[in-house]
């Protein structure tokens, strides 16, 4: 294993919660971070506290094989990279466009698979490497309107799974984290576009229900600051042999206990019964 202070960590979607929650908590133990996103003026703290701060889109191929073969000609790869870029498009199945539908798999699944891909050579010949995919609790259980979203999650869950005994052999470890609640955008995103797709069409009882509890959800003083994600990630990339999966922040050992104990339809009763 190397030393902090050698080892390249790429992170996406730094520019907020959980990405710059992480980027300052390595920063802090030493690493050398690159923090990526689209919205590079948003990261101007990371750059003074001593990250190298990238403009990258994970919808566009060109941004990111850019981005690593910098990092790789400075340092002959990357030696974490970090998955953390993702939103959540909320709406019902049969409102949501399909090119939106298409943009968040664009997001969610393909950019975090292509960047994967761009790093693996380095990891492999280095015969060192981590990747963490950030998934969420969503990724293991469902909520009403969520569906594509959800779709995304599993998706990457399944990715990491194939990932990690594909790569075993060549010294790779893949993390999956798991998330619960936590004070970021990604509420007040989802709340919106869930409004915007859902508010007025046959679905609109179960819209303003819904973004109603994300809203009391995502305002409560329970909800995890982005600072326990970040811890998370920080015992499973220093953890000698690291857990496959990571679960952290609020309600998502209870949502996953009762999705592993209760039957379908009465976890649906459990979802529907939360919606007031």
């Amino acid at each position: 294993m190397k030393d902090h202070g050698q080892t390249v960590v790429l992170l996406t979607g730094a520019s907020s919660g959980i990405g710059k929650a992480t980027a300052r908590q390595l920063l802090d133990q030493g690493y050398i971070v690159y923090a990526v996103a689209r919205r590079i003026e948003k990261m101007s703290d990371l750059k003074e506290a001593g990250a190298h701060v990238l403009a990258m889109d994970v919808t566009d191929d060109g941004s990111m094989v850019q981005a690593v073969e910098h990092i790789a000609q400075r340092h002959g790869g990357v030696d974490i990279l970090i998955n953390n870029a993702g939103y959540g498009s909320y709406g019902a199945i049969e409102d949501v466009d399909m090119a939106e539908a298409r943009r968040q798999f664009e997001v969610n699944v393909f950019g975090l698979a292509r960047l994967t891909q761009l790093v693996l050579p380095y990891m492999r010949q280095n015969r060192y490497g981590k990747v963490v995919n950030i998934t969420s609790m969503g990724g293991k259980i469902y909520t009403p309107l969520g569906g594509w979203y959800h779709a995304t999650k599993f998706a990457v869950e399944a990715l990491s799974d194939c990932l990690r005994v594909e790569t075993k052999s060549f010294g790779i470890d893949v993390i999956v984290v798991e998330p619960g609640g936590i004070k970021t955008e990604w509420g007040d995103i989802a709340g919106e576009l869930v409004l915007k797709t859902s508010g007025e069409t046959a679905y609109a009882d179960l819209a303003q229900k819904s973004a109603r509890m994300m809203k009391d959800t995502y305002q409560s003083p329970k909800v995890s600051e982005p600072e326990v994600i970040a811890e998370t990630i920080l015992e499973a990339i220093t953890a000698r042999k690291p857990k496959t999966r990571y679960v952290a922040g609020y309600m998502a050992r209870t949502f996953l206990f009762l999705r592993r104990v209760l039957s379908d339809r009465m976890f649906d009763r459990v979802l529907l019964s939360s919606l007031k």
